[in-house]
């Protein structure tokens, strides 16, 4: 199982939002690369990029730190925020992005979503983000209609071989992620699910690692490793193992 180490980006700086939400943000670093660098010598194999600004505003608002980032990480990085269009999927892929993840476009862009998954396949994820079982959109800040389930499966008939979801009552939280919908979804999706929200502990990657014959393929980790709660290292050691430790 892969754990990603999250970088989110909000006025060029590392920061986390706590729930998403824009007041209660913490700053980790002045430097996102700096912070890159660090998950990567502890030996992460992929990262977890995030626009917050253009999640936010509905274009990309940090490019140039993205960029720097996957000039300098040398692993493979995931990026989204305030993706809309082909042309910043394109430049994003051209930058050195190993993929490209779409939030609110999935949703409310279900044709481009689909010309997309035509044009660059593996390299497209989907973001389901949820509250409470609906979606939410425009950085977490618009709830839809639509339950996480109906989400899973309209982005995968679209043609996404990948879904990132994140139980966003949880994200930032420290508070483990939430299994029981979370094996609903991965039994609806069919497709590999990267997780996010609460995973803080090796604990918990251990219990994510059980999902992993339905289709977990990751967990994505953000306050827990900058505030020092859990060291990166042991958690790559619980995700190389198997569920019971061997």
């Amino acid at each position: 199982m892969l754990v990603l180490p999250a970088v989110d980006i909000r006025g060029g700086r590392a920061v986390r939002l706590i729930q998403g939400e824009r007041h209660r943000e913490r700053v980790y670093d002045d430097d996102p690369v700096a912070a890159a660098r660090r998950w990567t010598a502890a030996g992460a194999t992929w990262l977890h990029v995030v626009d917050l600004d253009g999640a936010f505003g509905g274009r990309p608002g940090n490019s140039d730190a993205v960029g720097r980032i996957l000039a300098a990480a040398g692993v493979p990085v995931q990026v989204g925020g305030g993706v809309r269009d082909l042309e910043t999927i394109e430049r994003l892929l051209d930058a050195g992005a190993a993929r490209v993840i779409l939030g609110t476009a999935a949703v409310s862009a279900p044709d481009l979503l689909r010309a997309a998954c035509a044009r660059f396949g593996e390299r497209i994820a989907a973001a389901v983000d949820a509250r409470d079982g609906r979606v939410v959109t425009e950085g977490w800040t618009a709830e839809t209609a639509l339950t996480a389930l109906e989400a899973a499966v309209r982005v995968v008939e679209a043609g996404v071989r990948r879904i990132v979801y994140t139980d966003t009552r949880r994200d930032g939280m420290l508070g483990g992620p939430d299994l029981a919908p979370l094996g609903d979804l991965l039994a609806a999706a069919g497709v590999p699910v990267i997780v996010a929200g609460g995973v803080s502990s090796a604990d918990d990657v251990r219990r994510l690692r059980r999902l992993e014959p339905a289709g977990l393929e990751g967990a994505i980790v953000g306050r827990a490793l900058y505030e020092g709660g859990v060291r990166l290292e042991d958690l790559l050691a619980a995700a190389a193992v198997g569920p019971e430790g061997t």
